[in-house]
């Protein structure tokens, strides 16, 4: 809803959830900026899977999830989807997914339900560039941490979430 004042939205709706048949069970929540053409991803949890519900706040980020359950018929499959304060859009991220995303904006401020704790020791991923899971993310030079450059291809990995 908007007005002169400004705007008022629902970001959240554990029934909506539940009727649907999502996990509403966020255990913690996180809040991450950056700034222009930083790719963050693609990430995932070995074992201890999370489901997570992403929305952006400020900015725009172009969005990415890989599906890494091994007996799905969309195993090594990705969607992608614009999400932005503009476009009030979020995307539920549900176990078994690897994410990550570029920020299209000057900066953003992105926000993670997870419907699991956050480990640092169980965190893991796939090279942000994989050609055989065929990224588009239509930017040849993205700032993207040392760790996710080293990231193995999903066909070199050893390590897939339990799922």
């Amino acid at each position: 809803m908007n007005d002169n004042r400004g705007s008022f939205l629902k970001t959240f709706s554990e029934e909506l959830f539940s009727n649907l048949g999502l996990c509403a069970n966020f255990k913690e929540q996180f809040y991450s900026t950056s700034k222009k053409n930083v790719i963050r991803g693609m990430h995932f949890q070995k074992k201890n899977s999370q489901g997570k519900f992403i929305s952006v706040i400020k900015g725009s980020i172009y969005d990415v999830v890989i599906d890494l359950r091994k007996k799905s018929k969309t195993f090594g499959k990705h969607y992608s989807i614009v999400l932005s304060e503009k476009n009030c859009k979020s995307i539920y991220v549900p176990d078994g997914f690897a994410h990550g995303y570029l920020v299209t904006s000057k900066e953003s401020v992105v926000i993670y339900k997870c419907t699991n704790v956050y480990n640092p020791d169980d965190e893991y991923g796939i090279k942000w560039n994989d050609k055989t899971i065929g990224l588009k993310w239509n930017y040849d030079s993205p700032i993207i941490s040392k760790r996710d450059l080293n990231l193995p291809a999903l066909k070199d990995q050893r390590f897939l979430p339990k799922y």
